[in-house]
């Protein structure tokens, strides 16, 4: 079995790279690790090449079933998967995945939901990688995010996702959100925001309408001209003293009123 025991190497020079923004731009590839994001992408995305570490991940009937999975399969040294991983302890085993980000709207694939979500300036990479994840275990397949959230692909996202990445149908508009927006109104889309200042609680939302439900900035929340053209708003009832919620739990919350109603 030859194995790849240079840093120097053009395939591991290129993965590499691809912990940068830029190159995964360029490039339309993203790392994805650990066996289990490794076996979900073999299933549900494009891979374009599967690294291993022996020496971290020795699971002999694992590495079998890569084997057979048709797709381009490198052995490295130690010393060269710690060049490439982007964990503290890290399994032993990643795959270079090409990217599916859409960055036109499609509405026949927004129509599988009515309800969409719509991603305003998120930050933290846990909060855009738990709402991807809670939305494909919500039953969600669409989910918009604007050109200023952070870059789905980066590694702590993907990480987070735990798999939906690859289920989910994900809009990254090129243009401004507020414009997206406008767009969708024309086709019958209702712009749906929550505020503190809303008569109505997110249990008065109607998920079988087109709907486009926006989450605001972890610390501005909903830019002030989404907040000019939408539609209906609503509040999350809190009884305590704390005013606000993280991004990832209040789409959680509104996402599972969804649910509710369809398994209660």
């Amino acid at each position: 079995m030859n194995m790849i025991t240079s840093k120097d190497n053009e395939l591991i020079k290129h993965i590499r790279s691809l912990s940068q923004k830029k190159y995964r731009d360029e490039y339309k590839e993203y790392i994805v690790e650990g066996i289990k994001m490794v076996k979900e992408s073999i299933k549900y995305a494009t891979v374009k090449c599967i690294i291993v570490c022996e020496k971290l991940f020795d699971d002999s009937k694992d590495i079998d079933t890569l084997k057979k999975a048709n797709i381009r399969l490198e052995f490295v040294s130690k010393t060269v998967f710690d060049t490439i991983t982007d964990t503290k302890t890290p399994q032993g085993v990643l795959a270079v995945v090409e990217q599916t980000i859409h960055e036109k709207i499609n509405i026949k694939a927004l129509d599988k939901d009515k309800t969409i979500f719509a991603l305003d300036n998120i930050q933290d990479p846990g909060n855009l990688g738990t709402i991807i994840r809670t939305l494909d275990s919500a039953g969600f397949k669409n989910l918009i995010v604007s050109q200023d959230t952070v870059d789905v692909y980066n590694p702590k996202v993907v990480r987070s996702t735990m798999g939906a990445i690859f289920r989910i149908n994900i809009f990254c508009v090129s243009s401004e959100l507020i414009d997206t927006l406008n767009s969708l109104k024309s086709d019958g889309y209702k712009i749906i925001i929550t505020s503190l200042e809303a008569k109505n609680y997110i249990y008065d939302i109607d998920f079988n309408e087109r709907g486009i439900i926006v989450i605001g900035n972890e610390s501005k929340g909903v830019s002030s001209g989404i907040q000019s053209i939408a539609d209906e708003k609503y509040k999350i009832p809190m009884i305590g003293k704390t005013e606000s919620l993280n991004a990832a739990v209040a789409t959680s919350i509104i996402a599972y009123e969804k649910v509710r109603r369809l398994v209660k």
